[in-house]
């Protein structure tokens, strides 16, 4: 908490303002910008005082609502750890079931890449057949086109 119970920055911000309200007076007749300077950092301080009092109050007012207690423990990412966690008996599983538990879900597991294969495969030959039928299309579009000009070469000769 310190001396002054955490308000240094108040006490420093009250001290300054408090020397320029004190230098202000000798400082009125000597020049007119001095005297512009003064009335606009004499008021200014005063404020940025009040509000360093009022916000270290609301930050002392909020810490007695804190959790009551700390936590001290520093975590860091680059420090490798092994938890160990240990059930209760009655919640322990045995050696057996947890085999069981993994072979059934190894053989889920590879059901599933099964199925996967399968719809992949399903896949390429899809795409293989809207590929050949693209080159259909584009045949016959040329056939149709290939129509169209013999029938406009024989219109031509014909006259």
């Amino acid at each position: 908490m310190g001396y002054l119970g955490n308000h240094l920055a108040t006490v420093v911000t009250g001290v300054f303002a408090a020397v320029l309200t004190g230098l202000w007076p000798f400082f009125v007749g000597f020049a007119p910008i001095l005297e512009f300077i003064f009335i606009m950092a004499v008021p200014i301080t005063w404020f940025l005082t009040f509000t360093c009092w009022i916000s270290q109050r609301s930050a002392d007012y909020m810490k007695k609502y804190e959790a009551s207690h700390a936590h001290t423990e520093k975590k860091s990412l680059s420090s490798t750890q092994t938890t160990q966690v240990y059930t209760a008996p009655e919640n322990q599983a045995t050696y057996n079931e947890i085999k069981n538990a993994q072979s059934q879900l190894s053989s889920e597991l590879n059901q599933l890449k099964e199925s996967v294969k399968i719809k992949d495969e399903e896949i390429d030959r899809l795409n293989q057949e809207i590929a050949n039928l693209q080159t259909l299309v584009q045949i016959e579009s040329l056939k149709t086109e290939l129509a169209n000009l013999k029938m406009l070469a024989s219109g031509k000769k014909e006259k």
